[in-house]
């Protein structure tokens, strides 16, 4: 015991300090002993207060009760190992109250860090994922990025622009660096490599990191990154006052799926295989003028106002010199569980969840009235407001990605070019200018970009949406790098083997009836996934990568 009450007093000091102590170490034991967990409690670090140091059994943790009302399924947690739970709270400013958690096994540290990001306002820590990460043998950190609240609820920024700054790009550093220290202090060992992988708005945190912080991550995964945030959500006021300053214009769940069928009718086969993909949406030529009612309206057809407010879905906001905004939704993502219904049209006008969105981000980060009418916007004034009180905090844009790649940090991106919540032609768009600002050499040697056909936001859709961007995908080897994009970041990392094709699946039914029903291809843009012409089109290998 010796040996570990030198390690207990080293968890008392900061990580840089134990390195002058101690050197580098090979690495943990396999197990570390009990009282090294609580003895964390008293660690001191810069504007941290640590609240919770405490071992957890296996197949202990209960979920703590969620703003957003989430409840994790029965087993959820049951299969996880004993770790060391860490609760800390973060104030970089007077007015912050960043929570986090750093959890690490206690036995079989695998030596790396990964940082968990979250999803549209945050306001809460994403338990599950970082479930995922400690089972797979990761020490992990996640933030509520300093407030408590529904995914969809910006009422806590009104009044606390360092709050907003916190969730903007402030608390995942923060969590990022704390949770390093008192990763290095519970092993007394130093991490290998760090990883950040989310999607939606952890993707807009995740190229903050690689923009601001180039020095926190050693590999990023960002999904379907919310990075413009600004022109998002200015395109989402703008579409909903498309659907709704003239009420006729409003488009009712129960016609996408007459939509769906009509774009599917003009393009599905435009990549020789009709299965309800569409490979690329760019090379579609659909006109919504086609679904015009001859007769009388019905779910069947649209009306002349609803044509029109189709249109400006698809165009994308512009501002009054015709200048594109954002840029619009692609056609194939209208129908299904994660389609338009929840993100634009919703159950019922103004109650879709990018209405939630544009109207909670302009009322509380933009203006600050809760009372504010989205019927009272104007595109360029609003564009223009929104760029001036919050871009600085929020967007994540910059295509400067040198002091990132000259450290050796290697990116990856993806987005469903069926996302309904987040057009997957910004995800392009910023992937060129960053080509055309980093230069093709390097930014081919240090970032990817896969687009994944028929894939909705984050995941869902008709297309194979199983890709290892969850981190890990079950009934497959973890972090296969053939079959997960997680897996194939940490091989360029870690041994300097560039990710090609990932094969991407597409399971049904749940549980023993659990299976997969198709396979594709996911190439690195500008690449797509060509049919062969022969073989079975739900086989990956029917198909090849051709820039052409």
């Amino acid at each position: 015991m010796k040996r570990w009450s030198f390690v207990l007093a080293l968890s008392l000091l900061s990580a840089t300090a134990q390195a002058q102590i101690t050197g580098t170490v090979s690495g943990p034991p396999p197990e570390i002993p009990a009282e090294a967990c609580p003895a964390l409690k008293t660690l001191k670090l810069p504007n941290t207060k640590i609240t919770r140091a405490e071992q957890v059994a296996a197949g202990a943790f209960t979920r703590p009760p969620s703003p957003s009302g989430i409840s994790a399924a029965p087993n959820a947690f049951k299969k996880l190992p004993a770790f060391c739970r860490v609760s800390a709270t973060l104030t970089p400013s007077p007015d912050s109250d960043i929570k986090i958690e750093v959890w690490m096994p206690v036995k079989d540290w695998n030596s790396k860090f990964h940082g968990q990001g979250n999803g549209g306002f945050a306001g809460e820590i994403d338990y599950g994922h970082m479930a995922d990460a400690v089972a797979q043998g990761y020490a992990t950190g996640g933030t509520d990025t300093g407030h408590a609240a529904s995914g969809i609820d910006a009422s806590w920024a009104i009044g606390h622009p360092e709050k907003v700054a916190d969730f903007g790009y402030r608390a995942i550093h923060e969590m990022t660096e704390k949770s390093k220290a008192i990763v290095a202090a519970y092993y007394s060992s130093s991490i290998s490599h760090a990883y950040f992988a989310a999607c939606s708005d952890g993707g807009r945190e995740a190229l903050m990191e690689a923009q601001r912080f180039p020095a926190d991550y050693d590999g990023i995964l960002a999904g379907a990154p919310a990075n413009n945030w600004t022109g998002l959500l200015t395109n989402a006021v703008a579409n909903l006052q498309a659907l709704l300053n003239n009420p006729a214009s409003y488009i009712p769940a129960s016609k996408l799926p007459a939509i769906a069928a009509a774009v599917n009718a003009s393009c599905d086969k435009l990549d020789a295989v009709a299965d309800g993909v569409i490979t690329d949406p760019r090379q579609c030529s659909f006109d919504p003028a086609t679904l015009l009612c001859k007769q009388s309206d019905s779910d069947k057809c649209l009306t002349a106002p609803q044509v029109a407010a189709l249109k400006t879905l698809y165009a994308g906001a512009l501002d009054s010199s015709g200048k594109l905004i954002f840029p619009g939704y692609t056609y194939g993502g209208e129908d299904g569980p994660g389609g338009w219904a929840p993100w634009i049209t919703g159950p019922a006008p103004g109650k879709s969840l990018m209405a939630a969105f544009g109207v909670g981000y302009f009322a509380n980060m933009v203006y600050g009235d809760p009372k504010w009418d989205f019927k009272t916007f104007k595109v360029d004034q609003g564009f223009k407001a929104a760029t001036e009180k919050t871009s600085r905090m929020l967007d994540s844009t910059d295509p400067d990605l040198k002091p990132f790649i000259d450290r050796g940090g290697k990116l990856i991106l993806y987005h469903g070019w069926n996302d309904p919540a987040i057009s997957a032609l910004n995800t392009i768009n910023y992937y060129q200018e960053v080509e055309s600002t980093t230069g093709k050499d390097k930014t081919e040697s240090s970032v990817r970009l896969y687009m994944a056909p028929g894939v909705q936001h984050c995941g869902g859709g008709p297309g194979a949406d199983s890709f290892g961007q969850f981190d890990w995908t079950p009934g497959e080897p973890p972090n296969d790098p053939q079959h997960s994009l997680y897996g194939a970041l940490e091989d360029w990392v870690e041994k300097n083997v560039a990710p090609a094709a990932i094969v991407a699946t597409k399971f049904t039914g749940e549980g023993a009836s659990r299976q997969a029903t198709m396979t594709r291809q996911l190439c690195p843009y500008p690449q797509t996934a060509k049919y062969r012409g022969s073989g079975d089109p739900n086989d990956a290998f029917s198909y090849t990568c051709s820039a052409k």
